[in-house]
């Protein structure tokens, strides 16, 4: 991860802009360290006495669209996914390399507020960017030797902090620590495709 401190705020220059404090700072920013952790004791208590009841299975579900298309539902609403322009889609629909980045940029932002939360720190103002590298070749079939999927993935912090140096790594290393998207794709489980 790379981090950048600013005093203003500052937007990203991606295929994607967001703002992972909007929803969350609501939430969040009336809350203190005390608060989080009184929020999380009840959960951590039942899941040390009760182990079986931390396990949870999430899910998605999708269904196929018109032309090159799958529409997932989404519980904000539904996604139509098509493919890249550089896999000749229009642009159009969604691209899911870059719900990918999205998802990570997201539970990133999550993990960052809150751990920032329950260490004591303030970011008056945090812009996190995902970057992802493919070559195409793969997934069309171009050429056997190139990968399928990104071979590189960067996460960019522009954070706006009063934080020292010794907190901004330990807020980092917490985060990273502790972002579920980030660890899945740094140590991926077990995964199969099959017929229902």
């Amino acid at each position: 991860m790379t981090v950048r401190r600013t005093k203003k705020s500052v937007t990203c220059n991606s295929s994607f802009v967001i703002s992972p404090f909007r929803s969350a700072t609501h939430y969040f920013s009336n809350m203190n360290s005390e608060q989080l952790r009184a929020l999380q004791a009840p959960l951590k208590n039942q899941y040390r006495d009760a182990p079986e009841t931390a396990k949870v299975t999430l899910r998605a579900q999708g269904r196929l669209g018109e032309g090159v298309s799958c529409k997932i539902e989404t519980g904000k609403g539904l996604v139509e996914a098509g493919l890249h322009p550089a896999t000749g889609g229009t642009g159009h629909a969604a691209c899911s390399g870059d719900m990918l980045l999205e998802a990570l940029v997201a539970c990133t932002g999550v993990t960052l507020n809150s751990v920032a939360t329950a260490l004591g720190i303030t970011l008056r103002d945090a812009v996190l960017e995902a970057e992802g590298d493919l070559d195409f070749r793969g997934t069309l079939g171009v050429s056997k030797e190139v990968p399928v999927g990104f071979q590189n993935i960067r996460v960019k912090l522009k954070l706006d902090t009063d934080a020292s140096e010794e907190q901004l790594a330990s807020l980092l290393k917490l985060t990273e620590r502790y972002c579920v998207v980030l660890q899945t794709l740094k140590a991926p489980p077990a995964l199969s495709l099959a017929k229902a």
